[in-house]
């Protein structure tokens, strides 16, 4: 079923409250809500039904204040505040029904349609369509903030390898992965992603394997060898056949596992959606309660008077301070983090961020940049620049990533050489000729094999060793590895400036996962790791009731991604998988981010906080002043749109922040 991203407010089965999330569904999903996808509607569109209420109230006011009209009175009145109500007003009224409709009575839709109505019914028309309108404007807001952030996401995804180029005889063709048959052949050209499992045909090839394995390392696969869904071929055109059908590769195999991952995600739900099924069905029994039971008191009870409090009472109830700023303050910090190159997929994982305790991270792709770089070059009895200059003219003549990683080192210094007598010796290194010069460029076992002596303490280096040889004479070696990003020893200093521990995950090599532990100073390391390896190391942290984040970018940290409370995915060059099954992505790869995201957590829910102690403080006491008979309809309206506006430019102000 082809997937399409979706964003939606949905209510709330178990508390009726309005929540908006972005998430992946499928092209024939049921669910229904509260729409806050937005489409393509245009600016103007999305704002005309509050343009046209609020053009509509600022000339009823002026009739009603500045220029009375004779013909303003009565049922005139009524219905041009009706026509002005209208336009935001049913779209709640609507959502209202249906949420009864479905057996969820108390939204926080039928309390401002309660608490509207209530000041209509009372003669405050103007108050009572102000009301809606500043919900309306918030809802239109949220709609902006979820498009941005779905436009955003979808421009970070790659595109997963749907077809594939078959060939029959000389002809090629393109066709859908999906019906690609066992026993056909593909053709795979450099820097394509493999769509299905397979058997390599052309003699030898390099894959990228590091977004399905976790290895830094590319991968030189020779003939018959089995190459699978996922891997990116990296150098010369290649002929796979194909041994395994799509819903069968090892890539859907992992994306299954991601699946049940997912099934086991903990809850994380906003203070506002608990509070809800508590506070509006208690509001509207005490305004009930307000307006029938002092008839059980007083002698001389006046249903119109009591009827007035209890409306007053409705109006300052209505949670318009919560509904909105509460919706604006999260998706302010969203707005925040995307300003800074990072996206929440939802609300509740800015509260989530605010409370982590551990982040494991994987490590190539995510502390480090997953390319092989010449990391050290170290020449003996002969100039650096010569050692560079012979090993790079005799990689020309290798396809073989590490070779392409000292050539693009030497800068161009081999250009000049003559190269001759090239030969590869499978499983060690090339032979061969530079400027006269024999030279031999490999593994120690290249060494070993021609009897060359060379510095044994290479043999414990747990890095990518090149050994050189000039004329049977060992010269030096090149050390080779997967680069350290920049901000990768900040991003870790930073995190322990705020007690989160950190611990480091790796397919790669104990010894490799132990060198970068050690230079950027991780808490904990662990290597030798499958996919299945690390969902189990998360899980061991789960259950010591740790607030874990994941971080990781291949296709083999989609599971764990998702058992995670918070999973964070790197962009730039992460799997889609991953990008799809995280609650966060970092767009621009940068460790030092992960830190940022937690910063901005703290400070959207110190903010959502701050507006959500004012709107209890203020209203809870305009409340007992309403229901004493001291609160005028003025002090419902403080109460209520007041304490609302002032909670929104407290909200808003997040987005002004630096991190």
């Amino acid at each position: 079923m082809e997937q399409k991203y979706d964003a939606k407010s949905k209510i709330d089965k178990q508390t009726g409250c309005c929540t908006v999330d972005v998430d992946y569904k499928s092209e024939h999903s049921n669910d229904d809500g509260h729409d806050h996808s937005g489409g393509n509607d245009s600016l103007i569109k999305m704002f005309l039904p509050a343009i046209i209420s609020f053009v509509l109230l600022l000339v009823a006011i002026g009739f009603d204040n500045y220029l009375p009209q004779t013909w303003f009175t009565g049922w005139a009145r009524i219905i041009w505040y009706v026509v002005a109500y209208f336009p935001v007003g049913f779209p709640v009224l609507k959502e209202a029904l249906e949420s009864i409709r479905k057996g969820e009575v108390f939204s926080e839709f039928l309390l401002m349609s309660i608490a509207t109505i209530g000041a209509f019914a009372i003669g405050e028309y103007p108050e009572g369509v102000a009301v809606m309108l500043f919900y309306a404007v918030g809802e239109v807001f949220q709609t902006l903030a979820v498009q941005r952030a779905k436009t955003n996401i979808k421009l970070l995804l790659d595109q997963r390898p749907d077809e594939a180029t078959v060939m029959n005889g000389e002809n090629a063709t393109i066709k859908k992965a999906s019906e690609i048959a066992i026993g056909e052949i593909i053709q795979l050209k450099p820097g394509e992603k493999l769509a299905l499992d397979g058997k390599l045909l052309s003699d030898t090839a390099s894959f990228n394997t590091a977004a399905l394995t976790g290895e830094s390392k590319p991968d030189t696969k020779q003939k018959d060898e089995t190459v699978l869904a996922g891997m990116i071929n990296l150098n010369t055109v290649v002929l796979v056949e194909v041994t395994t059908v799509y819903t069968d590769s090892k890539l859907s195999k992992i994306l299954e596992m991601v699946q049940e991952a997912t099934a086991k995600k903990a809850p994380t739900e906003l203070f506002i959606r608990k509070f809800a099924k508590i506070y509006t069905p208690i509001v509207v029994l005490l305004a009930i309660a307000i307006c029938l039971l002092p008839i059980l008191f007083l002698d001389d009870y006046a249903f119109n008077d009591w009827l007035y409090r209890a409306l007053i009472f409705l109006v300052i109830s209505c949670p318009c301070a919560l509904v909105i700023s509460i919706p604006l303050g999260y998706f302010g910090g969203i707005g925040a983090a995307s300003k800074n190159g990072i996206l929440f997929k939802g609300s509740n994982f800015l509260d989530l961020m605010a409370s982590i305790q551990v982040v494991v991270m994987d490590k190539t792709g995510t502390l480090t940049k997953g390319v092989f770089k010449v990391q050290k070059v170290v020449a003996v009895e002969i100039p650096e620049a010569e050692l560079v200059k012979y090993t790079a003219a005799l990689e020309t003549k290798s396809t073989h990533p590490v070779g392409t990683a000292i050539i693009e080192y030497a800068k161009g210094a081999e250009k000049n050489a003559t190269v001759t007598a090239v030969e590869e010796i499978a499983g060690h290194g090339l032979k061969g000729k530079v400027d006269g010069n024999e030279i031999l460029a490999g593994n120690v076992k290249l060494m070993k094999k021609f009897n060359i002596s060379y510095d044994v303490e290479i043999d414990n280096t747990p890095f990518t060793i090149i050994v050189i040889a000039i004329n049977q004479k060992y010269a030096g070696y090149f050390l080779i590895a997967d680069e350290i990003k920049e901000d990768a020893k900040e991003a870790i200093q930073n995190l322990h400036k705020i007690n989160v521990k950190t611990v480091m995950l790796s397919g790669d090599k104990q010894a490799v996962v132990d060198a970068v532990a050690k230079e950027l100073n991780i808490d904990q390391a662990y290597g030798d790791l499958l996919p299945e390896n690390k969902v189990e190391k998360v899980e061991e942290l789960k259950l010591q009731n740790l607030k874990i984040a994941f971080v990781g970018d291949g296709v083999n940290d989609a599971p764990v991604v998702a058992l995670a409370d918070a999973g964070i995915a790197m962009g730039g060059l992460g799997s889609d998988a991953t990008i799809e099954t995280a609650d966060i992505v970092i767009q621009n790869d940068q460790p030092v981010k992960i830190f940022t995201a937690i910063s901005i957590g703290k400070q959207t829910k110190k903010i959502v906080w701050q507006n959500i102690t004012m709107a209890f403080v203020v209203k809870g006491i305009v409340l007992i002043l309403g229901a004493g008979g001291l609160a005028t309809m003025w002090e419902a309206v403080f109460a209520d749109v007041g304490v609302a506006l002032l909670a929104i430019l407290n909200a808003v102000r997040i987005q002004r922040m630096k991190f």
